[in-house]
């Protein structure tokens, strides 16, 4: 009796062992389980992470655009082109880190869909572009799940003339918008690849 219930206790095992329903461990949600994870992230970690983040992915953009603008003279294309249009590697980019891309100008100081804090950026950059002071790269926390890096473009590049028309002052900023949550991401996924080197 003892034995047949043993035997019948394993089938059963076994049984639900093959259940096609059962949980699958999934990559999306293996990273469900390490986003979960309690983890101890300064804000000065997240700045710095998004400051080398911004300047890599700002440098790749620009030199995407600016090589693109310069294959074509068509007005149509450069319209295209500027509004980040027919750029794979941006595009991709913005897929992959699930960044808000944009490309500004001075009027942009007005644009009442930027924050606040990032409008007053904007209008300092046109300050120290008037002033011809080299700028700086800007991280803004624009809320509690998002940041905001700035940095603008070197008034000798065709991206502002091509984008922007011909301005008393050559100016044009990247907006790169971040998500803190794909920031924490990326951090523990470098964290991981350092641990195993």
């Amino acid at each position: 009796m003892i034995r047949s219930l043993s035997i019948l206790g394993l089938l059963i095992s076994f049984l639900l062992a093959c259940n096609p329903e059962r949980v699958h461990y999934t990559n999306e949600l293996k990273q469900e389980m390490a986003d979960s994870k309690i983890k101890r992230i300064t804000d000065s970690d997240l700045t710095e992470t998004i400051d080398n983040l911004g300047g890599k992915v700002s440098a790749t953009i620009q030199k995407e655009l600016t090589a693109q603008l310069q294959k074509t003279s068509n007005p149509a294309e450069r319209a295209k082109l500027c509004q980040l249009q027919n750029l794979p590697r941006t595009t991709a980019i913005a897929e992959r880190y699930v960044l808000d891309i944009q490309l500004l100008g001075a009027a942009d100081v007005q644009n009442k869909t930027l924050s606040t804090k990032e409008r007053e950026i904007l209008d300092a950059y046109l300050y120290s572009a008037k002033q011809k002071q080299s700028p700086i790269s800007n991280i803004q926390k624009t809320s509690d799940t998002s940041f905001v890096y700035n940095a603008q473009i070197p008034p000798d590049s065709p991206i502002c003339e091509a984008c922007f028309g011909k301005q008393a002052v050559p100016f044009a900023v990247w907006h790169l918008g971040f998500q803190k949550r794909e920031v924490i991401r990326r951090m523990n996924a470098s964290t991981k690849k350092s641990k195993r080197s």
